[in-house]
Parts: structure tokens; sequence; C-alpha cells
């Protein structure tokens, strides 16, 4: 059978069972667009913005845990996905991203909206490939799903000229049953003899911790480290990427660590004397000063790529490979041997733990006239009764989504966590309500960031995404203004947002429906109506506390032991 470029892009995409491209045409990808429309098995999204495109198939990643695929055009359609890129890249996102790119014989001429995105992309993809020619085309696309899924996951690009795909060329399609890849060989199973360390240095320890990070979620090990958890009795704790992974209901749960964790999570990070750390990287945002964390601990590091083992902290006990196989590596380890924690100094370590777990450090005023923040995101999870997927944007209502929402599942919790990408929750949310159309999927966001990608409110109606948008309304860049009020003598320079849209109006302009919601006694009333509503987008602009921070804080350059606590706790604790 002789295909077109096009064709076999399509051809191909089909064999690696893609249903959904978010995408928006352009010059150089006409040629696939009109093999796009002779072809019904694939379904193409139209976004808003190319920048949507690649935040809405990254946000079908997280959720399922397929690669995401986005189709867009050359120069600024491929410069405006690198944002997008980048956030897949940091995370660990799998993602396939094409873009068109012009003539072969044009490339280097600086002709019309040519870019070299394959230059540009380098430093924030796993992998690129520009193709070289038509017979490369198939191989090229197998290569790139294989290197986005296998492995630590991440996007990879594929710059396709435009005569590549011109109609008239065809050659016989035959698409690749295997791939092999001299310089790419990942390891999946753990080195048996460091798992045996590694369980020898758990069941002595007397202060353990385990923390994990979002390895565990892309690596699927949900169910092998609950076991792990519940088998030793150990305190858990997770990132905020990681959240999902292990139940955060779970009594054995001590909340999310880091910058804006738990108070008890923190310190026992801190006093701990061996940890376990299953695929998390180690990242500024967990670690506060590198200097000062886990000054008395052994680590176990479990992690898919070796380049993260021992990057920022010291590791006693390395261990290169899938978390999920490593973890049920060590599960038989462990049943094989009898040896445990000494009961009475895991004892006396809970109870240290559950004096800290006192502190309450999350703990705000529920007493205020004004709505709190906090409490928005209590009664989402009331309401949605824990089951919700949710999307979030970058900034104080996203570490409030963290910190307030329980995630008992993985691929629940859809952030930009490493990159930290404002506009990122909208789009998210699209992504995971494509993939999921009977499940609520719920975008928290704040009146900065939603207006990031608030085009792609369109792309929502195009395609019947009843998302439910909880805005939290204060009128400022928050963590912006946090960060001015505590280190710059409360200078607001620039965080504060003035001429603000309606967006009760915005949101109707857009054939959505809107509400307002300015007092604490109309939030449930409004959320729950909102829910309800399953076959229309509701955007619930809630104007909150405009003074409220988010605590516990980890300021730059202090350690576990040295978090800011809500200077006003004691009066509402």
């Amino acid at each position: 059978m002789e295909l077109s470029g096009g064709e076999i892009l399509f051809a191909s995409l089909k064999e690696e069972g893609v249903e959904f491209i978010f995408g928006y045409p352009g010059g150089a990808v006409l040629h696939i667009y009109d093999a796009l429309y002779k072809q019904d098995e694939i379904k193409h999204i139209l976004v808003r913005h190319e920048q949507g495109a690649s935040h809405a198939a990254d946000g079908y990643a997280r959720a399922t845990g397929k690669p995401g695929v986005c189709l867009v055009t050359s120069g600024p359609g491929a410069t405006n996905v690198v944002t997008g890129l980048a956030t897949a890249h940091m995370d660990s996102i799998p993602m396939v991203v094409i873009t068109g790119q012009v003539h072969q014989d044009m490339i280097g001429t600086d002709a019309f909206q040519e870019c070299d995105i394959i230059g540009i992309s380098r430093p924030c993809v796993k992998h690129n490939f520009l193709v070289s020619s038509l017979e490369d085309l198939a191989p090229t696309i197998k290569k790139a799903f294989h290197i986005a899924t296998t492995g630590r996951p991440g996007p990879v690009l594929i710059d396709i000229p435009k005569n590549l795909t011109a109609p008239e060329v065809r050659i016989p399609f035959v698409y690749p049953k295997e791939v092999e890849l001299r310089s790419y060989n990942p390891v999946t199973g753990g080195h048996l003899g460091q798992v045996r360390k590694a369980i020898d240095q758990l069941v002595i320890a007397k202060r353990p911790v385990i923390y994990f990070g979002g390895g565990a979620v892309q690596g699927e090990a949900s169910e092998q480290l609950t076991r792990l958890g519940h088998e030793l009795g150990y305190p858990v704790t997770g990132t905020l990427m990681g959240l999902g992974a292990y139940p955060s209901t779970d009594d054995l749960f001590i909340g999310m660590l880091g910058m804006h964790g738990t108070y008890e999570a923190n310190m026992a990070m801190h006093e701990c004397d061996v940890l376990l750390a299953v695929g998390a990287r180690f990242d500024d945002r967990v670690t506060g000063q590198l200097k000062t964390f886990c000054p008395h601990a052994r680590v176990i590091h479990i992690d898919i790529d070796p380049a993260s083992i021992a990057k920022n902290v010291a590791v006693d006990v390395p261990i290169v490979g899938d978390v999920g196989r490593v973890l049920t590596e060590m599960l038989a380890c462990l049943a094989e041997t009898n040896q445990r924690a000494e009961s009475d100094e895991l004892a006396a370590w809970w109870q240290q733990i559950n004096v800290w777990r006192d502190v309450d450090s999350y703990a705000y005023d529920r007493k205020s006239d004004t709505i709190k923040p906090q409490r928005v995101i209590e009664v989402m999870y009331e309401v949605t009764k824990g089951e919700a997927y949710v999307t979030s944007d970058v900034g104080q209502h996203q570490m409030f989504a963290a910190q307030f929402y329980k995630f008992d599942k993985p691929r629940r919790w859809i952030n930009s966590g490493g990159l930290g990408t404002m506009g990122f929750g909208l789009p998210a949310a699209f992504g995971v309500k494509m993939a999921f159309p009977d499940s609520d999927v719920a975008c928290v966001t704040g009146e900065g960031s939603i207006q990031m990608c608030i085009q792609e409110l369109a792309t929502c109606k195009q395609y019947n995404a009843p998302i439910k948008i909880l805005n939290l309304n204060n009128g400022y860049l928050g963590m912006v203004r946090q960060w001015q009020e505590f280190n710059y003598e409360s200078r607001y320079s620039s965080s504060y947002v003035d001429a603000l849209p309606d967006f009760v109006k915005l949101a109707e302009a857009y054939g959505h429906v809107g509400i307002q919601i300015d007092k604490p006694a109309d939030l449930e009333g409004a959320i729950r109506e909102a829910f309800a509503q399953k076959d229309r987008l509701v955007f619930l602009d809630i104007l909150t506390d405009t003074e409220e921070n988010v605590y516990p804080m980890i300021e730059a350059g202090k350690g576990h032991h040295e978090m800011r606590l809500n200077p006003k706790r004691s009066e509402f604790i």
C-alpha cells in the first residue's frame, strides 16, 4: 500500500493507538491536515492557541498515562509549543509533538515561518527529530513513541518538512514492529544486591520516612508503594507531583512535604535516620537548604533515571530501575526476612510525629466573614467525594488545592510542578475531560493564571467539555504578593491585578455558565450547583480573602526545621 507522507503519519499514529490530536493548522502542515480530513479514526481537537494544544496533550497524558499528541505548523506555531514542551519535560510527561517545517530546499534561507525548532527545543525535550526522507517518517514516529514512554518519560518532537508530506509523493507503507536504539537502553529492574541493602537499612531504622515523588505516579507504582508502607508501618510523605500515588487519607500519610508541606512531614524529614526516596528528584522546593537537608539520614534512592540519583543529595544506597518493579522486588525481599524495626522505637517515632501533627500547620480562620480559599477546596472535596480530576494553574491556589484536596488515587492531580506554568490549568482540564468525559474535572485557578489561556473556553464549547472552573479571585498575583509581603516590606510591585474582566459575562460570552460568589454562606450551594450541571461548563468566580497567605512556608535559604507558620494560628486553632 503506497501512502503519502501525511497518510503515513496518520497510519503510524493509528498503529500507536492515538485517540486524539490537539492542534492548530498552518501553511507547513496543510498537506497533513488534508490527510487528516480523509480519515476518521483519530479525532483532531482544534484549540485556539498552540500553547493550549501542548497543555491539553499534557493533561491527557498525565491523566491516562498514555502519550499526548499535538500537531502545529512551523515558525510561531512551533515556538508557541515550547512552553508546553518545557512543562512536560520538567515533570517527565510523555508527549509526541509534531511540527511542520518549511520545504527542505528552503531550510536555512529565512523562509516565511521558518525557525530552527530542533535547536530551540533541544534543552526542553527528551529527544527531537528532523525527518530527512519520506522513508524515515514511519520509523521516526515509532522511535518517538518508544523514547517518550520508556525510561524516564518525556516529550519528543518530530519536525517534518512540508515537501515530505506532499500528496503526490507516495511510497509503500510498513510500520516497524520493533525499534532498536543502540544508545538508548533504559534499565528497568533494580540490582538485587542494592535492593537487599535497602531492606537491611530499612528494617533497622529507628526514625524512618518513606518519601515519594512524581516517579511513583509515572511508574504506576501506587499499589506497591502502598503495600510497602503498610508492611513496614512507616510514615509516608509525598511531593506536590506525587500526590495520589499513596492515599492521602491513609493514617500513615503525614502530608505533603517541602516549601508548603505540613509541619509533621518536614520535621520528620529533618529528624529521620533512614530515608527511602521513591521516584523523587530532590528538587529545591522539597529540600529547602541542602546543607541542612536530612542531616541524620542514610538515603536510599530509587529512580528510573540514573542522572537523577545523587544529582542534588548524596545517596547511600542507589537503585536504578523502574520504581514499580523495584518496589515489587523490595516487597519480595522483605517477605524473606523476619526482621522488622524495633516496635518500641517505632512507637516512640510515631509519638513524636503525632506531637508535630498536633501543631495543625494548615489551620486557618474558619469564622472569617470573607471567603477563605482553603474552604473553597474543602467544599469541592466534599461535593466531589474526592473523586474528581483536579487541574490547577500556578500560585497560591495551586498550593491550597494540594493541601486541602485529599487525593487517594494517582493521576487525579494534574498540575505544572517543575516549571510552574501559569495558563496550564484550563487546557489541561480540557485534555483530561476528553479522556474521561463521564468524570468530574475541575480546574482550580486564579484571576491572573486563567487569563493566560482563557481562549480555550471556546475549545471547551466547540467540543462540549463541561469542566468546572474555580477561580480563586483575590485581585492579586497571590504568591508574588505573599513573597513581597514577607521579603520586600510589602512593596507590592506589579502584583495587583487591575482592570479585571467580568468573568461571569466573559464565561457567558463563550457560551458557558458564569456564577460569582462573594459570601461564605453561598459557597457550598454554588459549588454543588456547578457540579450538578453535568452538561455545562460552569465558571465560578469566587471572591476570596485578598490577604490570605499559604502556610507553612520554608523561605529561601531555610531548612525543613525552619518553617514559617501562620502568626495568627493561635487565634483559630
